[in-house]
Parts: C-alpha cells; structure tokens; sequence
C-alpha cells in the first residue's frame, strides 16, 4: 500500500475506538519530547536508567545477549548486532537501507484498526527492526528496551521483526518508565513474520506506573513449519492496558503459543487476550493466561478460529481473586468451520482455598509465608522451549511482582 493511501486510512481512523479498552483522549498527552543522544554501549546510560532497564530483563552489561536496542523517549539512543547472521536496527534507518521492507509494513496489521494504529502511522516515533537472517540459530536472546523518561508523554512506535526461513531467533523486550514517571502513552505496534521451518520466541515484560495507559497492537504471520512463541508479563501497576494480539497460521503445521502472567494491583485495569486464526492443514495453536488480582479488574480473552483440517487449539485461563475489591473475567471463544479439527478450552476463577492454607501452616508456614507460597506455584507456568537466559528474566520478574503486589 502506498504512502498515500497509507495516510489517507489512519487520517480516517484517528478518532476510531478500538473494540475493548476504555477509550482514551489522545490529545492528552505531550506529542514533543527532547533529543536524547546516542551512546556507544549500554554501559554508559545513567544508573537509575540501567536499573530500570533490568526491572525488564534488559541487561546493560549485555551479558548473555547477541544484540541490543534502546529506545528513550522519541529517541533511539543505541541500536547493535553482535552475532553475524542478525540485524538490529532503527526502523527508520531500515525502511531506508531495505527498499522491500515496505512490503512488510502494515501487512499483519490494518493501520486503520483503531485510533491507536493510526496514531502510529501518522505520529510515529521510531520502533525497532530486527531480523535472523535464513538459516542463522540465535539461542542467545537479543534485547529492546522502550524507556520513556517524560511525564505525561505519547510515545508511538512501530517494530517488525522477521526470521527468515530457517532462522532461529530469541529475543526479550523490556517497556518501562523512569522512576519519576507517572503518566504517559505508549502505543507499540508490533509485526512478526515466521517464515517456513523458522522459529520466533518472544518475551515481553513491561513494568510501568499507576497512571500510564499502554496500547499494544501486535500480529504475527507464521508460515509452514514455524513456530511462534509469545510470552507476555505484567506485575506492576498501570493505570489500563489493553492488548488482543492476533497471529495467523498460514503455513500448513505453523505453531503458535501465547503466555501471559497477568497481576491487577488496586487502580490497575488489563484487558490481555490472544485470537489465533488456524488457516493452514495440521497448524496449533495454544494459549495460557494466569491472572492474579489484588484489587484491580482483568479480563482475559481468548479466541481460536479453526478453517483447516486437522487443526488443534486450546486455550486455559486460570484466575485468583486475593481481595474483595478486585476482578476477573475469562472469556474463551472457539469457532470452527470444518469437520475435522480439535479445539478445547478450560477456564476457572477463585480464591485461594482456606484448606490449603491451613495444610502449609501445619507445617510451620504463617498465614503470609502459605499465601505467598501457593501464589507462587500458580504462576509457575510453563513456557515451553525457552532459552534458560529468558526463564530466568521471566523467574525475576514473577519474583520482583509477587514482592511489590503484596503476597
């Protein structure tokens, strides 16, 4: 789609709201924000800024990682490779160096899909581009960091990430503000391209603040053989978040898995679902949410649309209320339209059974230590075939939310 046409659509939908969320009033936030510049190494980044990067699992030491880009504000400050067969770039600095990039832009999502989409097209704020090259194996993660340091600001950005055939790629990104921060705006628009017998893991952590609404708007396109991972986790407060990424199975035995680890403190409202369209003969999918409330309202969604043969899909949502003021609404859909494939769900939501409070403190816990424990065998999920790098930033980050939320 041209430029032309491109603007003419998100102009078209700048003031569409999107389907689930609370609308928000765009013209709220600071459009401009000051140059940051650009640093040789993540090592020479203020310390309160390394600090908070690592909330995220972005390590500015750069340890144990092939590449890295740091975003801050409307600024990308740092943007490497270190792993021949990668490419870790601006996506500005992309779309000019790749005349065909542009064939990927808005091509898994519509830019006129809401307010949100559009905003990325017509105000946009740099984003990152990341690539495996075919047939390049990246077990070693890469990392992005999308930092904003101004109070009250939008930030839009715009990634693309591609393995190509046969590529294997890893990579954790880490959204967070600057401890001073309260408010603020992120869009991320997000486009994941898994070409045939290559594999994608991506793993999202964002650590944000009471006031700031979060719009991601993520899809992936997974073509045959692939295999796309998607893990997602947020413990810390914000004020609403809303998110419904969406991937198509293309390629004939694609492979999707969605995760996502879910706490509403008091003030907090998620809205987090994942809807997979299975197009393509022999593709799954599977989808697994663990919700947690300790005062604030989550609504988990989920959405598999079987339309091949011998497809499967299922979707669990579990969810734990630890307060009267908080909620959870689990909502799985499954939609086939052929005879044969197989879809199932499960979903249940409660509290902590006083039974099982009661067995751990016999056995000498207090009434907090059995709390905690039994939270923590619930959020304990699997997420299958991931780089021991990436379990334990997602370890750490349970840790550091299970601390702040309280139990």
């Amino acid at each position: 789609m041209s430029r032309i046409n491109l603007k003419k659509k998100s102009e078209a939908a700048a003031e569409k709201p999107a389907p689930f969320g609370p609308d928000i009033d765009l013209a709220a936030y600071r459009a401009e924000a000051a140059e940051h510049g650009k640093v040789a190494g993540l090592s020479e980044l203020p310390d309160d800024v390394r600090e908070r990067a690592l909330s995220v699992g972005v390590d500015t030491g750069e340890a144990c990682r092939m590449g890295s880009f740091f975003q801050m504000d409307h600024s990308v400050v740092f943007a490497a490779a270190y792993q021949s067969g990668l490419e870790v770039m601006d996506i500005g600095a992309a779309l000019e160096k790749y005349d065909w990039l542009k064939d990927y832009w808005w091509k898994a999502l519509a830019v006129d899909a809401d307010k949100y989409t559009a905003r990325a097209e017509l105000e946009p704020h740099h984003g990152y581009f990341l690539r495996a090259l075919p047939g390049a194996k990246v077990e070693v993660p890469l990392q992005a960091c999308l930092y904003m340091t101004r109070e009250g600001l939008a930030q839009n950005v715009h990634n693309i990430v591609i393995a190509e055939e046969g590529a294997e790629l890893h990579i954790i990104t880490g959204c967070t503000v600057a401890p001073r921060v309260r408010s603020g705006l992120h869009i991320g628009v997000s486009e994941f391209y898994v070409k045939k017998n290559a594999r994608l893991t991506f793993t999202m952590i964002h650590n944000w603040a009471p006031e700031v609404a979060v719009r991601p708007r993520t899809a992936a396109i997974v073509e045959e053989n692939g295999v796309f991972i998607s893990n997602y986790i947020c413990m810390k407060p914000v004020k609403t978040l809303q998110a419904y990424p969406t991937a198509y199975c293309v390629g004939e035995n694609a492979t999707v898995r969605f995760n996502s680890v879910l706490l509403a403190q008091e003030g907090s409202n998620i809205d987090v679902g994942a809807r997979v369209y299975l197009r393509a003969k022999g593709s799954r999918a599977e989808a697994v949410s663990k919700a947690i409330t300790t005062g604030g309202n989550i609504v988990a969604r989920g959405h598999f649309i079987g339309e091949a043969e011998g497809v499967k899909g299922h979707l669990e949502c579990r969810g734990l209320i630890l307060s009267d003021s908080g909620k959870i609404h689990a909502i799985p859909e499954l939609e086939g339209s052929v005879k044969d494939l197989e879809m199932t769900h499960e979903a249940a939501v409660g509290k902590i059974a006083p039974e099982e409070i009661e067995y751990l403190m016999a056995r000498g816990l207090t009434g907090e230590e059995a709390t905690a424990a039994i939270v923590r065998g619930f959020l304990d999920i699997e997420m299958k075939g991931l780089p021991e790098s990436i379990n334990d930033e997602i370890k750490r980050a349970l840790r550091t939310g299970e601390t702040e939320g309280g139990f």
